[in-house]
C-alpha cells in the first residue's frame, strides 16, 4: 500500500467496508430463521456453499494458482488449518448464541474484540500501549468482571467470540496469502469434513437440507452471506486507513445490540446496563487513540513533503 493510500480513504473502500459491516450486522436476522437447525449443520453448509463463491472470485482475479501453490507448502497449510479451525469455532459460537437468545452476549464479544486485539499486540507482538489504551482495556476488563459477578460465571459467548476471532486475526497475519486466497484455502480445508458430516446427517435421517424449500434455500444462502461480506471487508481494508476501519467496525455489534433488544426482545437489565456503557466508553477512548495516531501520521507526512527539495 502506498503512503498516499494510507493517508486518504478511497470512496470505494467505504462502500466495501460498509457492505461488510452492515451485512454482518443484519446476519442475526438470517441466523434466527435457522434457529431450529443445529449449529453444526449450519456451519457445514456455510463452508460448502462458500467455496464456489470464493473460488469464482479467485478465478475472476486470476489468482487461483496462489491456492494451488500454497497447498504444496506444508507449513503454510498447517497455519491455514489452524486459522480454519479458529474461524469454525467462532462461527459455531455465534450461530449457537443467536439461536439460543444470547445475541446481546454476541454483541458484547464483538465490542470487546478490538480491545482484546490491542492486548494481543502488546503481549505477543511487543507493541506498546498508551495510557489511554491501557485505560480502555482496563475498563473493558472491569465490565466483564461485573457481568461475571452477577451471572456467577464468565460470559462464555462474549469471551469465546473475542478469543476465537482475536486469535484468528493474529494468526491470519502470519499467513503469507492474500485475504481472498487465504479464505478460499480455509474453506477448502474445511470442505471434506463438512461434506462427510452432511452425508452422515442424510444417512441418519437428520438432515434439514431438502426437507423443505425454505430450509434448503436458507442453508444454500449461508454461502453468500458468509463469503461475500468477508471479501468485501478484505477489499475495503486495503482502501481505508486503519483508524477508519477501527471505528467502522463498531457498526456490526451496534446493529446486533439493537436487533437483540428491539427485535428479539432479549432483556437489557441488571449488570448489562452497567457493563455495556463501560464498554462504550472504553471504545470511545480506543477510537480517540486511533484518530490521534492517524492525525500525527498525516502531520508528519505533510512536514516531510514540505521539507522535500523541489
Amino acid at each position: 500500500m502506498s503512503n498516499q493510500a494510507q493517508l486518504a480513504d478511497a470512496p470505494k473502500g467505504y462502500l466495501y467496508a460498509l457492505g461488510a459491516y452492515v451485512t454482518w450486522g443484519l446476519l442475526p436476522l438470517y441466523m434466527k430463521a435457522l434457529a431450529h437447525i443445529p449449529p453444526t449443520e449450519i456451519i457445514a453448509h456455510r463452508v460448502i456453499w462458500s467455496l464456489p463463491i470464493a473460488g469464482a472470485v479467485l478465478v475472476w482475479q486470476g489468482r487461483a494458482g496462489d491456492v494451488g501453490a500454497a497447498i504444496a507448502r506444508p507449513r503454510l497449510l498447517a497455519m491455514a488449518a489452524l486459522t480454519a479451525t479458529l474461524i469454525t469455532v467462532n462461527w459455531l459460537i455465534y450461530v449457537w448464541a443467536i439461536g439460543r437468545d444470547h445475541a446481546l452476549e454476541a454483541a458484547l464479544g464483538y465490542y470487546i474484540n478490538p480491545l482484546f486485539s490491542v492486548c494481543i499486540g502488546a503481549i505477543v507482538l511487543g507493541e506498546r500501549l498508551s495510557r489511554t489504551q491501557f485505560a480502555a482495556v482496563l475498563l473493558a476488563a472491569l465490565a466483564v468482571v461485573i457481568l461475571t459477578i452477577e451471572a456467577g460465571s464468565l460470559p462464555a459467548v462474549a469471551v469465546g467470540l473475542t478469543f476465537s476471532w482475536g486469535l484468528y486475526a493474529l494468526f491470519k497475519r502470519s499467513l503469507p496469502l492474500g485475504p481472498n486466497q487465504g479464505f478460499t484455502l480455509e474453506v477448502m480445508l474445511l470442505t471434506l469434513p463438512a461434506l462427510a458430516y452432511i452425508v452422515w446427517l442424510v444417512a441418519s435421517g437428520n438432515s434439514h437440507f431438502g426437507h423443505n424449500w425454505k430450509d434448503t434455500l436458507l442453508l444454500i444462502g449461508c454461502g453468500p452471506v458468509t463469503a461475500i461480506p468477508l471479501m468485501f471487508y478484505a477489499n475495503g481494508a486495503k482502501l481505508l486507513r486503519l483508524s477508519t476501519i477501527g471505528i467502522l467496525q463498531y457498526i456490526t455489534p451496534t446493529m446486533i445490540f439493537l436487533i437483540a433488544v428491539w427485535l428479539f426482545g432479549e432483556p437489557f437489565e441488571g449488570a448489562k446496563r452497567v457493563a455495556f456503557p463501560m464498554i462504550w466508553v472504553a471504545l470511545a477512548l480506543y477510537s480517540f487513540t486511533l484518530i490521534s495516531a492517524a492525525r500525527s501520521r498525516r502531520r508528519a507526512k505533510q512536514l516531510e513533503t514540505s521539507l522535500r527539495p523541489e
